[in-house]
């Protein structure tokens, strides 16, 4: 479990600001479901999606999504972990291959977390924001994700990951307005190989 504990650059627990956020939703819970439900409901109400409000900033650190309170799927999905380890939660990254809409027939990756709880073990939350049409929730041990897969070439991939894919990373730091990153949404269909 120590490495979906870590801090590191994207996953920047360890700077104050999101240390001192991680804190105040923790207050002085030591059960490990509401704090995680805390920081979910946080990160899935309080950041904006950056295509949904069309935010022309460009987040990928933790730190950097909380500092701006925007950011595509990806990079919220960096915020809560970060606060979900920030509170000694165990939490990783995970992703979904989806199709853009129904009048965009691009595939791309979604990304969501996996979080740790004692009672229940890995329990996957979507906190990208709720709207029309979406509606995720934090209620284990059913998952209530934004986007059950449904289209042919849908699916959720394997794995957990500690850190964020490179593709990712190098989407949210090269691209440096919402619309271009929405240009570039990264599709990896031979995900299923990356262990």
């Amino acid at each position: 479990m120590n490495e979906f504990l870590k801090s590191s650059a994207t996953i920047d627990w360890e700077m104050s600001p999101v240390l001192a956020k991680a804190r105040e939703l923790a207050g002085d819970s030591t059960d490990d479901a509401v704090v995680a439900k805390r920081c979910f409901l946080w990160v899935r109400d309080h950041v904006r999606h950056s295509h949904d409000y069309r935010i022309p900033v460009v987040t990928c650190s933790a730190s950097a999504v909380l500092q701006h309170r925007a950011g595509y799927c990806y990079a919220k999905a960096h915020l809560l972990a970060a606060l979900l380890r920030a509170c000694a939660i165990p939490a990783a990254l995970c992703y979904q291959r989806l199709q853009v809409s129904e009048t965009d027939r691009r595939f791309t990756l979604h990304g969501l977390n996996a979080v740790y709880l004692r009672r229940h073990g890995w329990y996957r939350v979507d906190a990208r924001g709720n709207k029309p049409g979406v509606a995720a929730e934090f209620d284990p041990p059913a998952e209530r994700l934004a986007f059950p897969p449904i289209v042919s070439g849908e699916r959720d991939l394997p794995g957990r990951f500690a850190e964020p894919l490179p593709e990712i990373v190098d989407l949210l730091t090269r691209c440096q307005t919402e619309d271009e990153v929405f240009r570039c949404l990264p599709d990896v269909a031979a995900l299923d190989d990356v262990n």
